[in-house]
């Protein structure tokens, strides 16, 4: 007895009991007002970077190629909206350095209604006048009868045509091949206006540094029509997730214990046929050409479909997949007795659930929340990153010294300007989008204040859920007669609850809980910077920074979800409820121990299976392997619909799941707060019923004092218990 004196002493005193306690008080005030006041000043704020943004940002800055006066390529409602194209004067000169500096070709670029497709020389379409009229359409401007030399001189016009192909609406060098030399137009050899002849593999360095800096985009675009083609089905397969997510919760109320066998067993057969799968590819893959090549050899591959063509991808799917399925299996083996009290933990919130089914939709209120939080910040994100101004610099054209190269300049006044005087043969270009002005400064500050509320209000809504499925759960653990004395929809007056009393406490939280995520970021961005520049020591100190705070993550994420339960209990501000919460669970730390964790592993299989098996058949559809269904999109990466559909499945089976999870923490929270306030005599009747005493009471090896005889029906001890209290 002393020592459990001395262990309650420690951690605080146990519940009394009060006759007068009947579950989640009414009887509350505000808590966390300072935060609330914070929290909402902070939405003021968020929702005024957002109109500056919106105000000042340009999404056709991401959209449309831009020439070399700053104007958009294709742009409806202007004069070059029958102009999609941007044609380089001198695509050599994209083999200069500075297009990975400066993001853009030292030569004039211009907007044409198509790309040329036949090689000519300003000289020789001067001599023939359907040539030169075809010619003049890649002028700058009107040259008339203007001489040859005038016209190259004053960089009107590009001094050689070469056959092009739009790419990503720019024209680049039709490239092509004939036996092994490089060819343009279809010849090995071009003329490149100064009456030289250069050959046409000349042109490679030149395309590649121009598709380097637009290859990114290029694979954006082309997984944007990837979404364009297949967001039918995307959402269908989103349905499929969701209908299978409801049918094992619906399963899961009627035969909890039944289905979580099934659930074990057919994620094991799952990732058991995964592993087959992944080995009849290996080996079918032997004797094909090119399979053999490792996956350091083949680098960095923009296109994820041509991995699935070496035989290295598929073995290490094999070595991860036996590892996921080994260890599942061994977990299975030496958690066997703990996995059978989270079963029948399992069973007890199947009934609360069933009382309470509302909670089983309230996910997709979460979901619609945060899909307006995801859309603001991205959204927001896109205008903020498009609100700098066009930038001009001065680009050498000749082959003298400039010593006013990459100075910046002003196109408007540039002809008159004294570094045109120094540079006769420089021009004022377009080079990027940035800015010196006042509001350009504090770019960095608003995309970073943008990032933080995101966290912070995404978080918010995730705690708004778990505060309010804690006290719905409450309200069934506390009632007596179930479900006569539970409110009469208890997801809705606990949501009311949250948001009436609660908003201080759920924002003090979500902050605390966005900093630390902040501060991960932060980490993971400053590895990503200093990567090439780490000396052993600071890899080892940034490497135990980000460990130590994904702990932390963790360890709020636990403390905050026990918090909020208390907070719907008792209505108190986030600082105490955390400590009580805290403290009950160390002065019930063999319980923790024996079922953390364990009622979370066995939701996260089923969550895995959902998974498993929507991403089978989202797999077979769009890779084209389903014989005699032929209605599969034509996609440039098949891997994106696929993926789309498996990360949006995990995230509709958590959102369903997580009712199941947060239901059995609240109910534990609840016990552990009975076994104090109540000695389960006839005077302190306990709340909770016969099978879930005798559950938790058998995970620490506690005398049960019910006689064995007893009946296990939850009805017939609550009768007895509300008659005793009368």
């Amino acid at each position: 007895m002393a020592e459990e004196a001395d262990h309650y002493g420690k951690h605080g005193e146990p519940r009394k009991y009060d006759p007068n306690f009947k579950g989640p008080i009414h009887n509350r005030g505000c808590t966390d007002i300072l935060c609330c006041i914070l929290f909402i000043v902070a939405i003021l704020g968020y929702v005024a970077v957002g109109i500056l943004a919106w105000s000042q940002g340009d999404p056709r800055k991401v959209i449309y190629p831009t020439d070399s006066r700053g104007q958009f390529c294709g742009q409806v409602g202007t004069d070059l909206e029958n102009k999609p194209f941007l044609f380089y004067f001198n695509i050599l000169k994209c083999a200069s350095p500075v297009v990975l500096v400066e993001f853009q070709c030292p030569t004039t670029q211009l907007c044409v209604e198509q790309c040329p497709d036949r090689s000519m020389t300003l000289l020789n379409a001067r001599t023939n006048a359907n040539d030169w009229n075809y010619y003049k359409k890649f002028c700058k401007e009107d040259v008339g009868s203007m001489e040859p030399t005038n016209i190259l001189k004053q960089q009107l016009c590009p001094a050689v045509l070469i056959a092009s192909k739009p790419f990503t609406r720019r024209c680049f060098p039709a490239l092509g091949l004939k036996g092994n030399e490089i060819t343009v137009g279809n010849k090995t050899t071009f003329n490149d206006g100064n009456d030289q002849n250069r050959k046409a593999s000349d042109l490679l360095p030149a395309v590649k540094n121009a598709t380097i800096v637009i290859e990114t985009r290029m694979v954006v675009m082309k997984i944007f029509e990837d979404f364009t083609q297949s967001w039918y089905w995307i959402v269908l397969g989103l349905v499929i997730a969701t209908v299978l997510s409801l049918i094992f919760i619906v399963l899961l109320r009627f035969l909890a214990g039944v289905m979580v066998w099934v659930m074990i067993i057919m994620v094991i057969l799952v990732i058991g046929y995964g592993i087959f799968h992944c080995s009849m590819e290996y080996v079918h893959l032997k004797n094909a050409p090119g399979a053999n090549i490792t996956l350091q050899e083949l680098g960095f591959q923009m296109d994820l479909s041509v991995y699935l063509h070496i035989r290295q991808t598929w073995l290490a799917f094999i070595i991860i997949l036996a590892i996921v399925e080994v260890v599942i299996i061994l977990l299975l083996i030496f958690l066997r007795n703990r996995i059978r009290i989270a079963i029948a933990l399992i069973k007890e919130a199947s009934k609360a659930i069933g009382h309470v089914m509302s909670s089983l939709f309230y996910p997709l209120f979460t979901f619609a929340l945060l899909a307006v939080v995801i859309a603001y910040w991205a959204i927001t994100a896109v205008f903020l990153s498009t609100s700098n101004e066009p930038i001009y610099k001065v680009f050498n054209l000749g082959s003298g010294v400039c010593d006013h190269l990459n100075s910046t300049c002003s196109p408007e006044n540039y002809t008159d300007s004294i570094m045109k005087k120094d540079c006769p043969e420089s021009q004022c270009l377009f080079a990027f989008y940035g800015g010196e002005s006042h509001y350009h400064k504090y770019l960095i500050f608003l995309q970073f204040y943008n990032v933080f509320l995101f966290f912070w209000c995404a978080n918010f809504v995730t705690a708004l859920g778990q505060m309010t499925l804690a006290g719905a759960f409450a309200s069934y653990y506390w009632a007596f007669n179930k479900p006569h004395d539970m409110p009469a929809c208890p997801v809705f007056a606990s949501l009311g609850r949250a948001l009436r009393y609660h908003t201080g406490t759920l924002a003090f939280g979500s902050l605390i809980l966005a900093i630390v995520q902040v501060i991960r970021v932060l980490l993971e961005y400053l590895d990503h910077k200093l990567k090439g520049a780490q000396n052993k020591f600071a890899k080892f100190l940034l490497c135990c920074l980000k460990c130590c705070f994904w702990c932390l993550e963790k360890f709020i994420k636990f403390i905050n979800r026990n918090a909020y339960i208390m907070v719907a209990i008792y209505g108190k501000n986030f600082c105490t409820s955390a400590r009580d919460a805290f403290f009950l669970l160390m002065r019930n730390v063999i319980r923790v121990a024996v079922l953390d964790k364990v009622t979370d592993f066995l939701l996260f299989l089923g969550k895995l299976l959902i998974v498993g098996i929507v991403g089978i058949i989202s797999f077979f559809f769009f890779s084209g392997r389903t014989k005699g269904l032929d209605v599969a999109p034509n996609l440039h990466y098949y891997w994106v619909p696929i993926l789309t559909i498996v990360l949006g499945s995990y995230l509709i089976a958590h959102g369903f799941f997580s009712v199941y999870a947060m239901c059995v923490d609240t109910l534990f929270l609840c016990f552990c707060e009975d076994l104090e306030r109540n000695d389960g005599s006839a005077a302190q009747p306990y709340y909770m019923s016969g099978t879930l005493h005798d559950i938790l009471s058998k995970s620490v090896d506690e005398p049960v004092t019910r006689s064995p005889s007893s009946p296990q029906d939850e009805e017939v001890p609550l009768k007895t218990r509300k008659d005793s209290r009368e």
